[in-house]
């Protein structure tokens, strides 16, 4: 397209090709100072496969300290169009978050001629200045290391300068901008840091490489990574041995691996996972003070143990806590030991200080590196109404592991109302909510999907695994198929599940359906995951949202994912991470537990689920929330209306590239994203425009290969005025959009297509003029079929 005349203001991409980057290297920034950040991009489908979309450019500006250091990301330049004015980009920066989420301290609005600027250190923003007096790059540097309250050639700065082995391209923006963060705040004489990353983002990346940049520089005498489970302590071993070799080396029983510069334990190799634990293999293996940083993975997790022995003897470290849930914990036990604990780990808020960054999981899907995620709710007739005990009674309540019956007395010892599956087993309430999440997997392709159900104790996961496997058997039966050799299996820790895992990562035939209590909660990635489900109640925020990071993780042709919950656990979405000790945590929803001594069984309920709606997850103010997909719809109605009050205003709108762009830019930072809308509704074979005015306008929506036939002949009279190979090119443009949407008519490589290429090219477009004109004229004929 850039053969093509041009005899109109410049757009962004101009912009800052021919105006801004000749103006910046006169003030001395060159090639080594720049840096475009393009994120993975959402997902779409184009004939049947699964592709990106386009993602976001951030262009940064970064100061490198010398030819062999890292540069060190400081600003960011949002170019706009020559014919905006110079601040136009600048309140967009701010409101999203850019300099937070960059890591950056400056941001930058120009339009080639002038830039205004936006100062973090100060907050304040400067009138237009021209180009001429855009700061230098010692100037800016000066600036920085001023509002950092060090300078970059400092000892303390030295990890921030540390090249990534292997170059930068293995690593994403937010994973720099969080290693970054860190190194600032111990570059300014802090001790302890927290990163505050969403499940699936990659912590383990971002632990490797800063104490790799840390040991680099000769700052790393001996590190600890600790996590709580054998399975992150197994995938931490991998990542850091890639890096370290040998000098990374997992604690075993009896071997401390004292040889090694970096450790990897689990909080149980040490000895220090129970509050009734001695700890006295970390006190006999490693003196005070003996490891220089220490990295706690998930440390939302501080109050469950006695871990805080590793941070208490080890007081000179750089200790940094991750964590996809920062935690405030309510301590009601004021006792000695008890006060210790808290001013240690309890509260990470208040040990390891506001995080120094933060990548939600809505940022993460909308950058395209986290699965999108639609709720279906269920409501279970028993749930919503209770049953008496004196209703038990009357169905024979017996003992669920002798058979004995159950005396009045003894139901009201051990009755509560809604205690379903805990203490109370009901098989028809089990059977019920089984049989409808089966026929939500038949109905969305087959049942043959990876979930993970949460189940209340071990013996409830026993019953749902069961039931499923016989589900599947019947569907398989009815529906003539070889039946898998493992379907639905038990994966909890008294059944020794983890042993499963594996299977269930690694097999694509069969291990489809774990039913766990809190073993697959944590840190297990199994990206397949395309199903969480709730059977149990949920309370605790925390544990909530660990359970629904096993489903985010993006694998292939995988989407989104879907929450299917049964006990409005999802209610959940947007409540602060505040839970009580352990002592004081429920009895369905802590640590995994043995079965209590008495479980209770009562059949002949008639358990029916209903559907409650459908639903996404939104951020608002900082925080998840969810939302009825066609309260979402409504929502999106609403806005695009309030700009656009006609569908003929929409179209004209839609048809420029620059409009189009801008338009879809306000919906996604009002909070609303149109792609997310197409993907939950199965409309991936639409245009978003044919998406969007369905949603505001009510017209019939149309897949993209249907609206590309009926230009074909709907527009034959017009396109018979026109040259053969003129129309010949014409429609192999309009096909191009049948197979990829509106961004095709814009890109950069239409003319390049093989298919638009033999029918003549940009050439065959130039017999009457300007050929922009003959493009727009199509597009505006093409909308209107």
């Amino acid at each position: 397209m850039k053969d093509m005349p041009r005899n109109e203001p410049r757009n962004e991409w101009q912009t800052r090709y021919e105006l801004i980057d000749p103006a910046l290297r006169l003030r001395g920034w060159d090639e080594t100072n720049y840096r475009v950040e393009v994120t993975s991009g959402g997902i779409k489908v184009i004939d049947g496969k699964a592709s990106r979309r386009k993602g976001r450019t951030d262009y940064l500006l970064r100061l490198e300290v010398s030819k062999d250091t890292q540069p060190v990301a400081i600003a960011l330049i949002e170019a706009k169009a020559e014919s905006k004015p110079p601040g136009f980009g600048l309140s967009q920066g701010k409101r999203d978050g850019d300099c937070d989420r960059l890591n950056v301290k400056f941001i930058f609005s120009s339009n080639g001629h002038q830039f205004v600027e936006y100062d973090k250190f100060t907050g304040l923003t400067s009138q237009p200045k021209l180009m001429s007096e855009f700061p230098t790059t010692a100037e800016l540097r000066r600036r920085y290391e001023n509002g950092m309250g060090f300078s970059l050639e400092s000892e303390a700065a030295k990890p921030l300068l540390v090249r990534y082995a292997g170059g930068e391209s293995q690593r994403r923006y937010y994973q720099d901008a969080a290693i970054r963060a860190v190194f600032e705040k111990i570059a300014q004489g802090h001790r302890r840091a927290l990163l505050s990353l969403a499940t699936g983002a990659g912590k383990t990346f971002i632990a490797v490489n800063m104490l790799k940049h840390i040991a680099d520089v000769g700052q790393l005498r001996k590190a600890l990574f600790l996590c709580d489970r054998d399975e992150l302590r197994t995938q931490a071993v991998t990542a850091f041995q890639n890096k370290f070799g040998a000098n990374a080396a997992p604690v075993e029983k009896g071997n401390p691996q004292k040889n090694a510069k970096v450790i990897i334990a689990t909080y149980q190799s040490l000895g220090i996972s129970k509050d009734d634990d001695d700890a006295s293999f970390l006190m006999e293996n490693y003196p005070e003070n003996y490891f220089s940083h220490i990295v706690i993975d998930e440390c939302h997790r501080s109050a469950w143990g006695k871990w805080s022995q590793s941070l208490i003897r080890n007081s000179d470290a750089i200790q940094i806590g991750l964590t996809a849930t920062p935690r405030q914990l309510s301590i009601k036990d004021h006792s000695k030991e008890a006060e210790a604990d808290r001013k240690i780990t309890a509260d990470n808020l208040s040990y390891f200080g506001e995080p120094v960054y933060e990548y939600t999981m809505s940022q993460a899907i909308e950058d395209g590196y986290l699965a999108a995620c639609e709720i279906r709710r269920g409501s279970v007739n028993l749930d919503d109404t209770g049953i008496t005990y004196e209703e038990v009674m009357k169905h024979n309540p017996r003992n669920y592991i002798t058979g004995e019956p159950v005396t009045e007395e003894k139901l009201k010892e051990l009755y509560e109302k809604t205690d379903y599956e805990s203490r109370i087993m009901l098989p028809d309430r089990v059977i019920a909510m089984c049989a409808n999440l089966f026929q939500h997997l038949a109905r969305t392709g087959t049942p043959e999907q990876k979930t993970i159900i949460f189940c209340v104790r071990d013996i409830h996961a026993e019953i749902v695994a069961n039931e499923m496997n016989n589900l599947y058997s019947m569907w398989c039966d009815t529906n003539g198929r070889r039946r898998a050799n493992n379907y639905a299996f038990k994966c909890t820790a008294e059944s020794k599940g983890g042993e499963y895992v594996a299977d269930m990562k690694g097999s694509n035939s069969d291990y489809f359906v774990a039913a766990t209590v809190d073993l697959l909660s944590t840190g297990v990635d199994i990206p397949a995951v395309r199903n969480i489900v709730f059977f149990r109640y949920m309370s605790s925020p925390i544990s909530f949202h660990q359970m629904v990071g096993r489903g985010t993780r993006l694998a292939d042709n995988k989407l989104m994912f879907t929450i299917y919950d049964y006990t409005d656990a999802t209610r959940l979405f947007g409540e602060d991470f505040i839970s009580e000790p352990r002592e004081a945590r429920e009895a369905c929803g802590g640590c995994e537990s043995s079965d209590p001594p008495v479980i209770i069984r009562a059949d002949g309920f008639e358990a029916e689920v209903s559907e409650v709606g459908r639903y996404i997850v939104i951020e608002e103010n900082g925080q998840h929330k969810r939302v009825s997909i066609e309260e979402y719809k409504q929502g999106l109605a609403r806005l695009l209306l309030a700009s656009t009050s006609t569908l003929d205003e929409f179209r004209a709108k839609w048809i420029v590239q620059a409009k189009r762009s801008g338009m879809l830019q306000d919906i996604v930072h009002s909070g609303y994203s149109p792609e997310l809308v197409r993907q939950i509704e199965s409309m991936t074979d639409y245009d978003l425009y044919d998406v969007l005015a369905d949603i505001a306008y009510g017209i019939a929506p149309r897949k993209r290969a249907d609206r590309a036939l009926s230009f074909s002949y709907k527009q034959r009279s017009w396109l018979d005025t026109t040259p053969d190979q003129t129309k010949a090119v014409i429609l192999a443009i309009v096909a191009q959009f049948g197979r990829e949407g509106s961004d095709a008519l814009e890109s950069q490589q239409l003319f390049n297509v093989a298919a638009i290429q033999e029918a003549g090219g940009l050439g065959a477009l130039i017999w009457n003029g300007d050929p922009r004109e003959l493009l727009a004229e199509t597009k505006k004929r093409l909308f209107a079929a």
